[in-house]
């Protein structure tokens, strides 16, 4: 079969194709294909179809402006297949003037077979090339052989990035929004698995390419400054966890259960957290201790924690601008907010950097932490910064409290929904605060005793630590109004019931 060219592939077949899918960031902008670049391309068998991995930009025409580059690899078939319609995305020539028709190759299992053989063929020497595209392998102690017979299902349910799992031996999360570098979740799970973490689904392999200095993209860090090349990773394999539930789901499930019988206090009812929240403080501490083992760490002294308490009070002004209903609270947001930059110093190391339940699995082998790309929209050079553990902290603690708070907006509404003065009403709306408290203070008391300390990372006194630790829930309660506010307004009184507790009403 002759190679897919760029330049044969109509932009408005992508456009299209783009706003049909869940990954895409760009629904509800205007924008266009401005390139369509074929960096690589998985030869396929006689009768198989190659993977052509395509890199797209997107620029947008609105007043914000900017591109963003999304992975699209495309499987290439001489004849229409109807087994993969729902993943068409068109007709395009080839190099030799040929009719050829596109699917999105995550859909299609001879595709990600292509794939599958790659990181196979990557098993002994950790390092294996096809069609230009670089298989990479983890070797250690956890070797783990590959079966090239595996059968590839996509997932659905993904927002960002598309995962493939392959029978219920491995994972693949392909990303789709992609920037030339080094991506910190295959930098960090790679040195978790080299340090023999329980705590994560180790990493298999990952898959990258060599791109153009000039690969067009406003975050084009990677790529050398002479005008050479630089890697731009592709896809990740990792083990997959067959008894996984999502930690997210897991604890609204353990909101409903306690609010069914609300009469029966939190700590008593099936519907308590507590243990598994301390479990998971426990399994996160491991994890910020072992990435302190990995990567380099520091303390830092008045110059960041100055700094720092700049950017916490500049987002509060920010986000006054935006939710207005934030003014209530805001004077006791800058005191909180002020008070960081007298502390004594810094501690810094990689982290997470998006924390929540929902980055959280729950196995029969204890909790796993995943997705480590740290917070969307960010460059990867700024998400590598050291930063304090604290904030992984501050955005669990937050997650528990959104947990009751997402149960109370969603579920069907009780006889009494009307009666706000309702003794039932009353009751289910103090169970769950007690729900969030127990699991907040369970998480928090396991993670401290988890360390060994009373604060490390946070200053030299268990009362600096509250104090920082406040202002980074604080900070992550201003950032969610703004979201909710230009998302989900009715979800608003979520983050606006913690800072009155911070903030002051």
């Amino acid at each position: 079969m002759s190679a897919l060219h760029a330049g044969r592939i109509d932009p408005a077949l992508l456009e299209g194709y783009l706003v049909r899918t869940r990954w895409f960031g760009g629904k509800g902008r205007p924008f266009r294909v401005a390139r369509v670049d074929v960096v690589a391309e998985l030869p396929g068998g006689e009768h198989g179809p190659c993977a052509a991995i395509n890199l797209v930009t997107v620029r947008y025409d609105d007043d914000e402006g900017g591109s963003e580059l999304y992975q699209v690899p495309l499987s290439t078939y001489d004849e229409l297949e109807e087994r993969l319609s729902f993943a068409y995305v068109g007709p395009a020539e080839d190099d030799a003037g040929q009719v050829r028709h596109l699917y999105d190759a995550v859909h299609d299992r001879d595709a990600m077979a292509l794939w599958l053989n790659g990181f196979v063929s990557a098993e002994g020497d950790g390092s294996a090339e096809s069609g230009g595209v670089r298989f990479r392998r983890v070797l250690g102690d956890r070797d783990v052989k590959l079966d090239p017979e595996l059968r590839s299902t996509p997932l659905t349910g993904e927002q960002s990035n598309s995962s493939v799992k392959f029978d219920d031996s491995a994972i693949m999360k392909v990303f789709r929004k992609v920037t030339p570098g080094v991506n910190p979740d295959i930098e960090i799970h790679q040195e978790l698995t080299r340090g023999g973490s329980d705590h994560i689904a180790e990493l298999y392999g990952w898959a990258e390419v060599e791109v153009r200095a000039d690969t067009d993209t406003d975050d084009a860090g990677g790529a050398d400054d002479a005008g050479g090349t630089g890697v731009l990773q592709l896809a990740m394999l990792q083990r997959f966890l067959r008894t996984a539930t999502d930690g997210f789901e897991m604890a609204t499930g353990s909101v409903r259960t306690l609010l069914a019988e609300p009469e029966l206090p939190a700590g008593d009812s099936g519907g308590d957290f507590a243990g598994e929240a301390a479990r998971l403080g426990e399994a996160l501490a491991e994890v910020h201790e072992l990435l302190r083992e990995r990567f380099p760490s520091e303390r830092r002294g008045a110059d960041a924690v100055a700094g720092l308490s700049r950017a916490m009070t500049a987002r509060l002004e920010n986000a006054l601008r935006i939710v207005p209903e934030l003014e209530e609270y805001a004077a006791g947001l800058r005191t909180a907010f002020e008070a960081v930059g007298a502390l004594s110093g810094l501690d810094v190391q990689r982290i997470h950097g998006d924390l929540h339940l929902g980055q959280t699995l729950r196995t029969t082998g204890g909790w796993k932490i995943v997705d480590f790309e740290g917070e969307p929209g960010r460059p990867f050079a700024e998400r590598a910064l050291p930063d304090s553990p604290w904030r992984d902290v501050a955005g669990m603690l937050r997650s528990f409290d959104y947990a009751p708070g997402v149960v109370a907006m969603t579920a069907p509404a009780p006889p009494d929904a009307d009666d706000e003065d309702s003794p039932q009403a009353d009751l289910r709306l103090r169970r769950g605060r007690e729900w969030s408290e127990r699991a907040r203070g369970h998480f928090l008391d396991a993670y401290v005793a988890a360390l060994g300390t009373d604060g490390d990372g946070a200053g030299d006194s268990p009362d600096e630590r509250r104090l920082l630790l406040d202002a980074y829930v604080a900070d992550k309660a201003v950032y969610e109004a703004v979201y909710e506010k230009r998302n989900r307004p009715s979800w608003i009184e979520i983050p606006l019931e913690a800072l009155a507790r911070i903030g002051g009403a």
